[in-house]
């Protein structure tokens, strides 16, 4: 049986990648729904799927997720994960598509909801912003505040996996990106440019280019309605995997759930270990996990065996 995977707007249900992605379950916002009807939505999915992994934006209305803690609580279920996704909205979208991907695959419901910090670091989530005067989000100096007001001046800024941010004019080289093959989508703001396509894609050497309505949220996350967002990605199920396979699999010590990485997905309890991985290897901690031998190559993987039940 699949993991039910949840997301509180419909800007991050993002186009399945095949016929065997499922679409995710979309959590109506505490406004539109009482309190009684979110508990029943919940108890829906756990009943049909056994487990649920909610994902949140760091973004989210503090109501809303107040909203989910108490839905949880009333519950009284350990079967709910809330994942938080401190990516921009959109690359919180490709997350969420990304952990639908994998819900359908031989993982474990705790593993799928604590792949989703190791995958964070494996997509590439920005934009092109006409100003940064109001950007707090991704650390920005005083000289790109200052050109920010220029009018006509426009930034390229990558908030993660690492932050970064140039202008973007005649011979300047983009943001340092993925050096794997990846797919990027895109989302058109306000903003009147070509250069995610024309320049970003050719230097990142993007296999293909998808285009998505912008989310409601971006303009407020980026600081500016002028902007195209992007997010570069890794499409392919089988890939992701084996990324995912790579690392080494643990046991909750609080709610006995299987998870990867130093951090249950479930309960959020850290992982209780004294004893480092066989050479450092595979270990998904802050500083990053290590990267996969598959993913060394920008050349498209090999088909592996499906992995899909």
């Amino acid at each position: 049986m699949p993991t039910a995977i949840a997301v509180t707007s419909a800007d991050l249900v993002l186009p399945p990648t095949d016929q065997q992605t499922p679409t995710a379950a979309l959590l109506p916002a505490p406004e539109t729904r009482p309190l009684a009807s979110a508990v029943a939505d919940l108890q829906v999915l756990l009943d049909r799927y056994g487990h649920v992994v909610v994902v949140c934006p760091t973004s989210l209305p503090a109501v809303a997720e107040q909203r989910l803690h108490a839905a949880r609580g009333l519950l009284e279920s350990d079967r709910i994960a809330l994942v938080k996704s401190d990516l921009p909205p959109l690359g919180t979208a490709v997350l969420a598509r990304q952990l639908r991907q994998l819900s359908v695959c031989d993982f474990s419901p705790g593993v799928v909801a604590s792949a989703a910090r190791l995958l964070t670091h494996y997509i590439y989530a920005g934009a092109v912003l006409g100003s940064v005067a109001r950007l707090d989000r991704v650390p920005v100096g005083l000289k790109s505040h200052l050109k920010g007001w220029l009018p006509g001046t426009q930034f390229a800024v990558l908030a993660g996996p690492v932050p970064q941010l140039v202008r973007v004019a005649a011979g300047t080289e983009p943001p340092a990106g993925p050096e794997f093959a990846t797919h990027l989508v895109l989302a058109r703001g306000q903003l009147q440019t070509d250069w995610p396509t024309g320049t970003l894609a050719p230097r990142w050497q993007v296999q293909a280019v998808q285009e998505a309505p912008l989310p409601a949220e971006s303009p407020r996350w980026w600081g500016t309605g002028r902007l195209v967002e992007f997010a570069a990605h890794i499409p392919d199920i089988a890939v992701l995997h084996r990324l995912v396979s790579s690392v080494r699999r643990e046991t909750c010590h609080w709610c006995r759930m299987e998870l990867i990485g130093d951090r249950c997905g479930f309960c959020s309890a850290p992982l209780l270990s004294t004893v480092p991985p066989p050479g450092g290897a595979h270990a998904a901690g802050p500083s990053g996990p290590a990267e996969p031998r598959a993913l060394r190559s920008r050349r498209a993987p090999r088909a592996l065996t499906s992995p899909v039940r």
